[in-house]
């Protein structure tokens, strides 16, 4: 069993900078596939980034592409999204997922990838 918990969520202004942090528990965490997910109040949960094992390819939804930046730690087992030039639009709760420990097939956007999921920090941008 691999626990997330993610921190780093708050209420900023339209504009403004957030850095989530998932840590985890993972013994094995260099070798699994990391995600964030975000879903806001009535809406599905969306894929907003992920990373592979090897930290060589990261992966974006179009609505952060170039605004938002996952990165990780091997040596801290944390995971990070930086979030910029933040709109209300972002607002959210936000979820890092792991896969398995060494999966043959990462697909970043697809949920079903994932095995492991935090409980979520909210992100509130305010207009």
């Amino acid at each position: 069993q691999v626990l997330l918990v993610e921190s780093g969520g708050g209420l900023v202004q339209a504009g403004g900078s957030l850095r989530l942090s998932c840590a985890t528990s993972a013994g094995t965490f260099s070798s699994l596939g990391m995600g964030w997910f975000r879903q806001a109040p009535g809406k599905e949960r969306d894929f907003i980034a992920g990373i592979s094992w090897s930290t060589t390819k990261t992966y974006y939804a179009d609505s952060v592409k170039g605004r938002f930046t996952i990165s990780r730690d091997n040596a801290k087992k944390v995971m990070y999204l930086q979030m910029d030039r933040l709109t209300a639009e972002d607002t959210a709760v936000y979820y890092c997922a792991a896969t398995k420990s060494g999966v043959a097939y990462y697909a970043p956007a697809q949920a079903t990838t994932y095995a492991y999921w935090g409980r979520g920090t909210q992100v509130t941008v305010s207009s």
